[in-house]
């Protein structure tokens, strides 16, 4: 039997690392799309130590909070030196926004530039628990 080149500290890698809080505003409008576009997404590969490089496209729907998009620019910046796989990366995002704003849906979307003639596009969903109310009152 072929030895795993991956192992679990690989798959794990980087999903400990501190990163910046994501700050938030109060919004104003009930029942709209925000889409932020983040060109300049760069991670490390956790096994080879190369660069990944991509767009990461967050998509939400706001309720009470708004992403402050300075502090989610320094929230990406973190990840330049962080070991983690690009899955891993997007799923991060996603955790880390939902905790941060609490919308009412959100969706993040990696799409890495090809390495090794291989092209990745990674999408992760969150959407409130139908039953579960609002924060606050408006």
């Amino acid at each position: 039997m072929k030895k795993r080149e991956y192992t679990d500290q690989h798959a794990r890698s980087g999903l400990d690392a501190p990163l910046p809080a994501i700050e938030c505003w109060e919004n104003q409008f009930p029942g709209y799309e925000i889409e932020i576009d983040m060109p300049e997404f760069t991670s490390v590969c956790p096994k080879t130590g190369l660069p990944d490089h991509g767009t990461i496209t967050i998509t939400y729907v706001p309720d009470k909070l708004c992403l402050e998009l300075k502090s989610l620019k320094m929230y990406m910046l973190a990840y330049r030196n962080v070991g983690i796989f690009q899955e891993n990366a997007v799923n991060q995002f996603l955790r880390d926004i939902v905790k941060a704003a609490q919308p009412v849906s959100a969706t993040v979307v990696g799409e890495f530039t090809p390495r090794g003639g291989v092209y990745s596009r990674i999408t992760a969903s969150w959407t409130r628990p139908e039953g579960k109310k609002r924060r606050g009152k408006r």
